[in-house]
């Protein structure tokens, strides 16, 4: 068993509210597949990475597509949550990044925010020197 895979408990919880239409296809093992599923997106590789024992990649990309688009896997979050008692959170590492520069600040050192003078004068296209040295130089 994997560190990405699902414990008996969580699948338990989850499969009664997992889609079971069958097509024409026998369908692949679920528990597999979501596996699968699992160890993609809290791997961060890509679906051609996937390795072997969870089925072909294929099948888990169409079925999290697939489910995707059904709502399944809201639903799953809500069951999942539910079970644990609201004792579960879960954060968006996206979400919460820095820079690698702001782990740098030095402890006391205070942030100065500095207004350029000349935001509030008007535009210019040339600098005051060198309009300074053509005046003089014409004259």
């Amino acid at each position: 068993m994997s560190r990405y895979d699902l414990t008996d408990f969580e699948w338990r919880v989850i499969e009664p509210l997992l889609p079971n239409k069958s097509r024409g296809v026998p369908r692949v093992d679920d528990r597999r597949v979501l596996n699968g599923i699992f160890w993609v997106l809290r791997s961060g590789a890509p679906w051609r990475d996937l390795p072997e024992r969870y089925g072909p990649r294929t099948t888990c990309y169409n079925r999290f597509v697939r489910w995707r688009k059904a709502g399944v896997w809201d639903r799953l979050m809500d069951a999942i949550s539910a079970a644990h008692d609201g004792a579960i959170q879960m954060i968006d590492s996206t979400s919460i990044r820095a820079h690698q520069q702001a782990a740098t600040a030095k402890k006391g050192v205070q942030i100065i925010v500095s207004v350029d003078r000349a935001v509030g004068s008007r535009p210019r296209s040339t600098s005051s020197s060198t309009r300074k040295g053509s005046q003089s130089g014409s004259a």
